[in-house]
């Protein structure tokens, strides 16, 4: 039996926590003021027309704050409806016109002025309210006495009720005068549905709504629907992200009861569940239950993409809002952390799935993007990915100006911002002089730029050709040296070379390229398929990576990362990214392809391949993958005609059936050994060919998926 974790029943009987609402009786609309006011309704609807703003000719009343409050409409004891009231604080706009010349010094007082100050102040304030399908405005007469009132001053507020809406129903409400002397008001509004009222006795929609339990079993949630065998009800899921329309995920009309298992890896904050009675004008509700379970918070973070557009725009894909931060860094070769730089990017909730443009004036290969959550590092992402080369050797200097104009500058080193011409032991120290002749004769890059600040990259390479000069030169000697010795002992000497190149031969060759194995997990068959070949592929010797060799790394890092760096690692190297083809990565694929570069859904806590799939695709898509990328896929899993014809811009072998031609692509440029090569693909064969025939007998297709509800159709 699943232990219970979270319960919450969709039609609700009386709790404490639900709100009790006001009952009004009769269909009447009806308006009352505050003290010292007085109020009219107009009978019947108006027309919504705000006009443009005018210039008040004195003092006027205006709104100036809305609030409402739910109630019930009745016009039965059991037959009910959702009523929006709206509170309208009202305030005094504008002044009386002065008194000029000697007026103004004890004149006698204008009659006008004080016949105007005796009168009354009196407004015509429109409320226009929208619920869909629903538009309404109407008319309030409001008058104060001008004499018990000043400038600037809240005068009271006017009630009105009410307007009807339905249950769960997202409304808009307006408020201005007529004329128009300010700015409308404006409220948006998402009502309650039956679940968030003590109504279930009252209005007759929430009558028959179905019971919805969510509970937990290891790895499994299990969504229980405990209603009649007859009753039909609709289910959807769906993710709700508040910056952006919802997104729907899963949908199904079943007939009750019924229970759907989601997988732990399929949760999210944002990830919500609406049902409703399939019945004319039923009412639909919804929950969001996994808003604070931690699972569903590692899961986004884990689908998390962050992306770096040219020239100079950052875009953040999750499939929820992320409570995070971003900050521009700079990233020093050599490793080390990330030095955060001002200008800091907007310090509120990072914007998901809209491009952002970086307040840079230049681009520099040493910039990053970090994003953080509640001080931690989630993602980061350098602009040198790809686009401007490997990173640079160059300072940073930090220049700050005071309100008179005078100014500081001070290079970041790992230990900090060091002052130029200062006495300190560090590089920038020792080169403070010559950095700010460079800055001055404007051979730094201006990277931003404000009224109190400023970011500089001025290039190191020529301070390290002159310590290197010495160098260079001993290495001149030295070979001069050995060109004497070779002519004074010429046989000993080509004895030593031979030796030496069969060394320099055997060295390559010992050590191996570099490979980086991706695959898609499909279960734990196809997994020891894979290690099967990782393992035989390391005896050539190649220099494999993959992540099942990799668990902690991934699970410190993040499968994204984890990539990031092994894929670098291996190209700078000279090596190759071997994708290995299987139906589940082939469906991976489709689904990236077809939707648009969207994100595709978390695979599971160490799929590096769902994580690596926003960056390996655009390189085919701009032709950088041939001579970087080798597809290849297995006898019998997989037929040739399923690999997206995408990925055949580069070799896509069948094994074990074309190993040779998969091993030579593998090995180094220029190696003549066909025998050589014979005979590693007959060893690589021998210990594939056992996990590929263990897999094939299992009962199953290890593409297809285990359970319906988690495909998203």
């Amino acid at each position: 039996m699943p232990v219970p974790w979270f319960l919450l029943s969709l039609a609700l009987g009386r709790s404490p926590m639900v709100l009790s609402l006001e009952r009004l009786v009769g269909p009447q609309d009806t308006a009352r003021c505050s003290p010292g006011l007085s109020c009219h309704l107009w009978d019947g609807d108006v027309l919504c027309l705000p006009g443009s703003i005018v210039s008040a000719p004195g003092p006027v009343l205006v709104p100036t704050r809305l609030q409402t409050e739910l109630v019930l409409r009745c016009y039965q004891e059991t037959d009910c409806d959702l009523c929006v009231r709206v509170a309208i604080h009202l305030a005094v706009h504008g002044h009386w016109e002065e008194p000029k010349g000697e007026e103004k010094f004890g004149g006698a007082a204008d009659p006008e002025l004080e016949e105007s100050r005796n009168a009354f102040l009196q407004a015509q304030v429109v409320l226009s309210f929208q619920a869909y399908p629903t538009a309404r405005c109407v008319l309030l007469e409001v008058q104060v006495p001008a004499a018990l009132v000043q400038p600037g001053q809240s005068v009271g507020s006017v009630v009105f009720d009410c307007f009807e809406a339905a249950l769960g129903a997202e409304v808009r409400i307006w408020s201005y005068t007529q004329p128009r002397y300010q700015k409308e008001l404006n409220l948006t509004q998402h009502l309650p549905d039956c679940k968030g009222l003590e109504v279930r006795d009252s209005i007759q929609s929430c009558w028959a709504l179905p019971w919805l339990n969510v509970s937990a079993d290891g790895d499994d949630v299990h969504l229980v629907l405990d209603v009649s065998e007859n009753q039909r009800f609709g289910l959807s899921l769906y993710w709700n992200q508040v910056q952006g329309p919802t997104k729907p995920w899963w949908h199904r009309n079943l007939t009750g009861p019924q229970t759907i298992t989601l997988n732990h890896t399929d949760l999210f904050p944002c990830l919500c569940i609406q049902v409703w009675p399939l019945e004319p004008d039923s009412v639909r509700t919804s929950i969001c239950p996994f808003r604070e379970d931690p699972r569903a918070h590692r899961n986004l973070w884990r689908a998390a993409r962050l992306q770096l557009l040219p020239p100079r725009g950052w875009r953040l894909d999750a499939p929820c809002s992320l409570p995070a931060e971003a900050t521009l860094c700079w990233q020093a070769p050599g490793g080390g952390p990330c030095q955060s730089l001002v200008p800091p990017l907007p310090p509120a909730n990072v914007t998901v799935n809209k491009a952002l443009e970086l307040p840079l004036l230049n681009v520099h290969p040493n910039l990053c993007v970090q994003v953080s959550s509640w001080e931690k590092l989630q993602l980061q992402e350098c602009l040198w990915v790809d686009s401007l080369g490997p990173l640079k050797d160059d300072m940073l200097l930090v220049e700050t100006r005071d309100p008179h104009n005078n100014r500081s500058l001070c290079a970041l080193e790992p230990s900090g911002c060091t002052p130029l011409l200062s006495r300190a032991s560090t590089r920038a120290a020792r080169l403070g002089e010559q950095l700010l002749q460079d800055l001055q004769s404007g051979q730094c890059l201006q990277l931003w730029d404000d009224d109190l600040r400023a970011l500089w990259a001025c290039p190191m390479d020529k301070y390290v050709h002159q310590r290197w000069a010495l160098v260079w030169l001993a290495c001149l000697l030295f070979a001069a040296v050995l060109f004497l010795l070779f002519l004074f002992r010429k046989d000993q000497v080509k004895g030593w070379l031979r030796l030496l190149k069969e060394d320099i031969r055997a060295g390559p060759a010992t050590r191996g390229r570099a490979a980086l194995l991706l695959y898609s997990a499909e279960d734990s068959g196809f997994e020891r398929l894979v290690s099967a070949l990782a393992s035989a592929l390391c005896q050539l010797p190649l220099r494999v990576a993959v992540d099942l060799w990799s668990r902690r790394e991934l699970s410190a890092q993040g499968p994204l990362a984890w990539f990031h760096a092994q894929r670098r690692q291996t190209l700078q190297e000279g090596g190759v990214v071997v994708l290995l083809f299987s139906p589940g990565a082939v469906v991976l694929c489709r689904e990236w392809l077809q939707d648009g570069a969207s994100t595709p859904a978390p695979q599971g806590p160490h799929d590096a391949f769902a994580a690596s799939l926003s960056c390996v695709l655009p390189d085919f898509l701009q032709g950088r993958a041939p001579g970087r990328y080798v597809g290849a896929y297995f006898d019998g899993l997989l037929h040739s005609d399923a690999v997206p014809a995408l990925f055949r811009s580069v070799p896509v072998f069948s094994l074990p059936s074309q190993l040779p031609g998969f091993l030579g692509t593998l090995q180094e440029p220029g190696d003549p050994r066909p025998g050589l090569l014979r005979e590693r693909a007959r060893l690589v064969s021998q210990a594939l060919q056992p996990a590929l025939d263990q897999l094939l007998k299992a009962p199953g297709d290890p593409g297809d998926p285990e359970d319906g509800t988690r495909d998203g159709t």
